[in-house]
C-alpha cells in the first residue's frame, strides 16, 4: 500500500513538474508576441497670453526728490501703455524699491552723488501677444526720457505663454496612436503577424519648443511654438 501511495505522489510530482516550466514557457512566448512602439505627434501654435514686466530703475542723493522722479517715469510709462492700447486691467504698477547706499557697509565712497537706488516694475498681463510684440518695439520713446531700465529684465522682458494645452491634448495623443499602429501594421506585415489589442501604453510628456530652434532660444521668447508628445504603446500580436 506504501509503495503504491509513493508511486502515486512520484506520478503526480512528475506531471506538476513538467506542467509548470511548460506553462511558464509558454507564458513567456505568448508575452514576447508583441510590438512596441512609438507614435509622434506635433501640432504648431501661437501664444495666448504675454506677460511684459518693465522694471526701471533712478537713482539720486535725496530719497523725496528720487521718489518724485520714479513716480513721474512709472506715469510716463502707465501713460505710454494706454497709448499703446492696453487697459487698466492689464497693467499693474509694483511697489517702489529703495536702496540705501549708506547703509551697505561695504560700499564704494568714490560717488557721493548717489545714495539711493529706486526701483519699481509695471507687468502688463494680456492676450494681445501681437501688441505686446509690437510695444516692445517702441520703448526708445520712453529711453529718450531717460527712463532707464534694469538690464536683468530688460534683454527678456516678455513671456510669451500658451494656456490651451489641455484643450489640444485629446487630438494630439489621438494623432499619436495612429501613428503608433501605423507603425505596429508595418511591422507586423513584414513579420507575417496582425496586429492586435493594445496590451500597454504610455502617453508620453508633452513638450512645448520654440518654432525657431536655434542656439540660445526659448520657448518663452517666441510667440510661435510648436507643441510635441511621443506617446509609447505596445501591441499584442497575432
Amino acid at each position: 500500500m506504501k509503495k503504491i501511495i509513493s508511486s502515486i505522489f512520484l506520478g503526480l510530482g512528475l506531471i506538476l513538474g513538467g506542467f509548470f516550466p511548460g506553462y511558464y514557457y509558454y507564458k513567456a512566448k505568448l508575452d514576447n508576441n508583441s510590438v512596441t512602439v512609438k507614435g509622434l505627434s506635433e501640432m504648431n501654435v501661437k501664444a495666448d497670453l504675454a506677460i511684459w514686466k518693465l522694471k526701471f530703475v533712478t537713482t539720486g542723493q535725496e530719497l523725496v526728490s528720487s521718489q518724485k522722479k520714479i513716480t513721474t517715469q512709472a506715469n510716463d510709462i502707465n501713460t505710454f501703455l494706454k497709448e499703446q492700447g492696453f487697459k487698466d486691467e492689464e497693467i499693474k504698477m509694483g511697489r517702489i524699491e529703495t536702496n540705501d547706499l549708506m547703509a551697505n557697509p561695504y560700499r564704494n565712497n568714490e560717488n557721493n552723488d548717489i545714495r539711493f537706488i529706486l526701483s519699481q516694475t509695471i507687468t502688463v498681463r494680456s492676450s494681445k501677444v501681437d501688441l505686446v510684440e509690437k510695444s516692445l518695439t517702441q520703448t526708445d520713446n520712453l529711453i529718450s526720457k531717460g527712463i532707464i531700465f534694469d538690464s536683468s529684465s530688460y534683454e527678456y522682458p516678455v513671456s510669451y505663454i500658451f494656456t490651451k494645452l489641455n484643450e489640444i491634448k485629446p487630438q494630439m495623443l489621438k494623432e499619436a496612436t495612429e501613428n503608433a499602429k501605423e507603425a505596429a501594421y508595418e511591422f507586423a506585415k513584414s513579420s507575417g503577424s496582425k496586429v492586435g489589442k493594445i496590451r500597454r501604453a504610455n502617453q508620453g510628456v508633452f513638450s512645448i519648443l520654440p518654432r525657431e530652434q536655434t542656439n540660445g532660444s526659448y520657448e518663452s521668447q517666441q510667440i510661435e511654438k510648436t507643441i510635441r508628445v511621443v506617446s509609447t504603446i505596445e501591441y499584442w500580436l497575432e
